[in-house]
């Protein structure tokens, strides 16, 4: 799968394969499951997948950025930003398909 991005579909399909759903209920659990994380994280609350890693919302202050380009001063607005932490398993898994490259 290297060089390929998994897509939603693709994610369907693996669960229309691995656990006997039809395509359609594959696709609707796929959505469901997708909608539910998004909503938690728009809500404020962080989610935490299990082996696997967690989504936090953080809150960044406003400063003073600059363009590179002119190198103009330019306000950035306080913003609140979507952070990944993968967990110590993924962290390992991905080490080791990397080591056998």
């Amino acid at each position: 799968m290297a060089g390929k991005t998994l897509t939603r579909a693709d994610l369907a399909e693996a669960v229309h394969r691995d656990v006997g759903l039809t395509r359609q209920e594959s696709s609707d659990l796929v959505q469901s499951m997708l909608g539910m994380i998004s909503d938690t994280l728009a809500s404020g609350q962080s989610v935490k997948l299990s082996s696997f890693g967690s989504f936090q919302l953080r809150d960044k202050s406003g400063r003073i950025g600059r363009n590179p380009k002119t190198g103009e001063e330019v306000p950035i607005d306080p913003r609140r930003v979507l952070v990944f932490k993968p967990s110590q398993v993924l962290k390992e898994k991905i080490d080791t398909a990397l080591a056998k490259g």
